[in-house]
């Protein structure tokens, strides 16, 4: 492969993370609310502490904060979370979701 193709593809591999959204303010606190209420409703059913039902709840207000405080498309909003996520450990998670799931509730309400 030439020099031209080797940097054709090295763009070509790059790119998407070079295209990543970026969050900020209102938008990004939404993110980490969304997060926190997702990651614990999965650890809290994994641990079984709650059921399918309040799993299922815990996760459709997190699609509802993300559907109405954080615009971009759904796959930019995956990746965001994603990223979220990786930043966070299971403790910090935790932390975050007893010190702020009500004040994201008020934050970023759902109905």
């Amino acid at each position: 492969m030439n020099i031209r193709g080797l940097l054709l593809a090295g763009l070509i591999f790059v790119a998407p993370a070079a295209l990543a959204r970026v969050y900020k303010g209102d938008e990004a606190a939404a993110l980490r609310c969304a997060n926190t209420i997702a990651y614990t409703a999965v650890l809290l059913s994994q641990a079984e502490l709650i059921g399918p039902d309040e799993t299922k709840v815990m996760l459709g207000i997190t699609v509802l904060i993300l559907e109405r405080h954080v615009t971009g498309t759904r796959t930019e909003k995956k990746s965001a979370l994603a990223t979220m996520r990786d930043r966070r450990d299971v403790a910090q998670t935790l932390t975050d979701y007893q010190t702020n799931a009500t004040k994201c509730l008020v934050q970023f309400p759902i109905n």
